[in-house]
């Protein structure tokens, strides 16, 4: 069992929770239509569906949001968010947007066009939908050990330089807009990308005079894995690190929900002034002006004070051992998880979890319901129902990955509440025969349809049995 360290920060405020039965639980995910997305956060206990917005600032956060400049035009907390971007992460031009999907719908709007083709270290769902919905396709260039779960390759969110090679030589570079990086990789479990191989990516991609940018939302999380796992990089400072991550990289689009520590908010980064000027074009349509980008003072205050806490070794330190304890207690009792543990959740393969589940019945959603009822904790699935339906055929897409994601907020939980999601994930995993059924489609939304989903036990009234 890894060592789980003191937390680097005592409470000052508690948000009490609510405490509900069984009974009260099973009335509520009904309600929601079999999707743990759509029940009221009054009614979770525990809420690991996601770190994205969900985490607490810290003190000096809360004093930066009484600075906030709230003027429309050229506000002097822009400036203050701008130079944070600048000195941790190394980009130019800075563009500021209300959350990480802002930025990629104005990325995707300056560079693809109807026919070209996006090859990337595996989709994220946002990042998808809007190049399809610009008219791209994406191909998936990830090493192969990033869809087998139980491989231990130290950094599954690589790209396979074959495959982008042969992804270039089949469409031609003329018809690839740039190259989609993530670091971490979410869908893989948060698995890292290495700094030599996001160098080297970069280096093929400019050889055929194709950009490269990085989706930096965890990025200091993977600059912490790069530290762990990467020869030559132990010694170096984890700001350093990130530094490193994106010099290669042409821009980068940034979720400040995620290592930023904030709640909302998020950036596009730039390294080409005319790509940035054209990006502010449309940050005016459809975000706001450029110097607010659909955020308030108070908000580009709070990140720009994030960005230097996120890279603090004892903050990511304990953050990141926070994800492996709990992912090290699910595993020694035997529940299937994504290995190695990533930098901000822990994945439960549910397709090894339930093999009598078929594909076709979403196993990840059912375990996330199985979840819930047990004890109020709230993950996400991303398998089937997360990947989709090909836009050309209409056919379910079935990744390899079928996993339950349980990720961690920061500085909100305590081992304490670790210990109540392992003990409630083991005694589920223990009891799982009693899963007679998945789960099929009641209403379907034709994009991003986790998020809206409803669902209905495949057969009876529920998924378990009830003999």
């Amino acid at each position: 069992m890894p060592v789980y360290p003191p937390e680097p920060w005592r409470i000052k405020m508690v948000e009490p929770l609510r405490t509900t039965t069984r009974d009260d639980r099973e009335e509520a995910l009904r309600e929601a239509g079999w999707n743990p997305c759509l029940l009221r956060s009054e009614d979770v206990y525990v809420d690991l569906f996601t770190d994205s917005g969900t985490n607490a600032m810290s003190d000096r956060q809360w004093s930066a949001l009484m600075r906030g400049d709230e003027a429309y035009a050229g506000a002097r907390s822009f400036y203050v968010f701008e130079e944070a971007v600048r000195a941790f992460y190394g980009y130019e031009h800075v563009i500021p947007v209300h959350q990480g999907r802002g930025g990629e719908n104005i990325l995707s709007r300056c560079l693809i066009r109807p026919g070209t083709h996006v090859p990337g270290n595996m989709y994220f769902p946002s990042t998808r939908a809007h190049q399809e919905l610009n008219g791209a396709t994406f191909h998936d260039v990830i090493v192969d050990e990033a869809h087998d779960a139980e491989s231990e390759h130290p950094f599954k969110g690589d790209v396979d330089l074959g495959k982008l090679r042969a992804v270039i030589a089949e469409f031609g570079a003329d018809a690839i807009p740039y190259v989609s990086l993530a670091a971490t990789v979410n869908m893989a479990g948060g698995q890292p990308i290495s700094v030599a191989n996001v160098a080297e990516t970069c280096a093929l991609a400019h050889a055929h005079g194709i950009p490269v940018f990085l989706d930096t939302a965890r990025a200091v999380e993977n600059a912490w894995l790069v530290k762990q796992r990467e020869p030559g990089w132990a010694r170096a400072s984890v700001a350093e690190i990130l530094l490193a991550l994106c010099a290669p990289t042409d821009g980068a689009v940034m979720s400040a929900k995620k290592d930023s520590l904030a709640n909302i908010g998020g950036w596009i980064a730039l390294r080409d002034p005319v790509l940035a000027e054209q990006a502010r074009g449309l940050v005016l349509v459809y975000e706001g002006l450029h110097t607010y980008g659909g955020m308030t003072g108070r908000d580009m205050e709070a990140i720009a004070v994030g960005i230097a806490e996120s890279v603090e070794e004892d903050h990511i330190r304990a953050r990141v051992a926070q994800v492996e304890y709990l992912g090290e207690r699910l595993d020694r009792a035997g529940v299937p998880i994504t290995r190695p543990i990533g930098g901000h959740c822990v994945c439960i393969d549910a397709a090894a979890a339930l093999p009598h589940v078929p594909r076709t019945d979403f196993p990840a959603q059912t375990v996330a319901c199985a979840i819930y009822l047990e004890a109020g904790v709230r993950g996400v699935e991303r398998g089937a129902v997360t990947a989709g339906r090909d836009p050309v055929t209409g056919v379910n897409r079935l990744p390899k990955l079928e996993l339950l994601r349980l990720a961690i907020p920061r500085r909100v939980y305590t081992r304490a509440h670790m210990d109540l999601v392992a003990d409630t994930v083991i005694a589920v995993h223990r009891d799982r025969d009693r899963i007679a059924c998945g789960l099929t489609f009641a209403y379907e939304p034709r994009h991003l349809r986790f998020f809206q989903a409803r669902f209905k036990p495949v057969s009876g009234a529920s998924i378990f049995d009830t003999r």
